[in-house]
């Protein structure tokens, strides 16, 4: 296999340590990455014309060296953007240049901001995302399911099957995931038997989501790959929104993903958060805490105003204590709902939506998309209306169902 050569546009990996984790992650997914070769000149140049008018040396490097990319005169597959999260100069010139190489090249990006305790296991959804769309664009501009084939999702929260039959979602499993493999044979089980078909009937297997390696390799998946992508593909294949751009919201159970999509194939994408209070989690907290079940959490929500309960913070334990605190002063349980709803809303728009460039249709997916108050939120935080799928809670499954096919012959 070709290593996939991936261009580094950094400043301070070296001296904070993270620079042998990136390159571990990347050696992990048999990529290569480097440095873009330029001179001074260029340096003097792209300062001048990039329009930042920055302090450090190394941001100004990395200027030069997207500049350079965008241009033609640096030959790459996709780029890895790393800056320190204290730095404030260098966020705004990582966003700057992230957007700068999507909107001029065809390139593949990612940026991340790192700190001291990065490891090569939090890179290596990213990198792995960044050598599929490298290698596979063929595979991800499919845009029709053809024969039987099986996606499953084994999620940090829920595990999901999907059964296709020619470009039709025919069954559907859903359960927690509770034991790994014995919650994937499960939902595979509800999903075989709602398609009316056995799993000799099918003919390439998909898996994806933490569990995808263990379960991928039990079941003798024909592709095992990372979410960004495969839910990227999914999404937009539900919203029939395969053509043109789109930007994809998955709020997890434990991390997050935003992602910028041209045309099916995923430009440019985060993922992460500083916090649980940023998840799905905290939803379900609030749920339990309120003493209604996860899927009434949205109706509620929907009747309560999130400006009658104070939330700013980011941390879960005392974004808790807030809700407890507001309901000890009397606030309604639906304007509870409604805050909880914002906050995790708020934080994902304040983390996330920055790193990437936001696009119509803009498209929720996973399982917290089912939640109304939450989907309102995001809109109302967007100034626009938020498209929620059918089927859009097994996104995940869909995806590896539809990208598995190209497997049926071969792709």
């Amino acid at each position: 296999m070709t290593k996939v050569r991936v261009a580094q546009l950094s400043c301070g990996p070296e001296y904070s340590g993270v620079q042998k984790e990136i390159d571990e992650a990347a050696a992990a997914v048999d990529a290569e990455i480097f440095y873009p070769d330029i001179n001074l000149a260029d340096i003097r140049r792209a300062s001048n014309e990039f329009g930042l008018d920055v302090r450090s040396a190394d941001l100004k490097l990395a200027i030069a060296r997207g500049k350079a990319l965008v241009e033609g005169k640096v030959e790459a597959d996709a780029v890895f953007i790393a800056t320190c999260f204290r730095c404030a100069e260098a966020a705004i010139v990582r966003n700057e240049l992230r957007r700068y190489i999507h909107e001029n090249s065809k390139l593949p990006v990612v940026s991340y901001s790192f700190t001291e305790r990065t490891t090569a296991g939090t890179l290596l959804t990213r990198m792995e995302a960044l050598t599929t769309i490298a290698r596979r664009r063929a595979l991800l501009a499919r845009e029709v399911q053809e024969g039987t084939t099986l996606g499953v999702d084994s999620g940090s929260s829920t595990t999901k099957a999907v059964v296709m039959i020619d470009n039709e979602i025919a069954g559907t499993g859903w359960l927690p995931t509770t034991a790994v493999m014995k919650s994937a044979q499960d939902v595979i089980s509800r999903a075989l038997d709602e398609a009316g078909v056995k799993i000799a009937d099918v003919e390439a297997i998909g898996t994806t989501g933490y569990g995808r390696f263990l379960v991928g390799k039990e079941i003798k998946a024909d592709l095992i790959q990372e979410e960004l992508t495969v839910n990227s593909k999914g999404a937009v294949y539900l919203a029939d929104s395969q053509h043109g751009p789109s930007t994809v919201i998955d709020i997890g159970g434990m991390d997050n993903k935003a992602i910028s999509v041209q045309d099916g194939i995923p430009g440019s994408f985060t993922m992460g958060g500083i916090c649980a209070g940023a998840s799905g989690r905290f939803l379900e907290m609030t749920a339990k805490r309120l003493g209604v079940d996860i899927t009434e959490l949205g109706p509620l929500a929907m009747k309560g105003t999130s400006g009658n309960v104070p939330m700013n913070s980011y941390c879960i334990v005392f974004g808790t204590q807030s809700l407890v605190n507001a309901l000890a002063a009397g606030s309604t349980p639906e304007d509870v709902a409604a805050a909880a709803c914002h906050s995790v809303a708020e934080q994902v728009f304040e983390q996330q939506l920055q790193e990437v460039d936001i696009k119509e249709p803009v498209i929720m997916v996973g399982g917290t998309s089912l939640i109304q108050g939450l989907v309102r939120a995001m809109g109302d935080l967007l100034q626009t209306k938020v498209v929620v799928p059918h089927h859009s809670q097994y996104i995940g499954a869909v995806g590896s169902a539809l990208l598995s096919s190209g497997f049926i012959k071969g792709e």
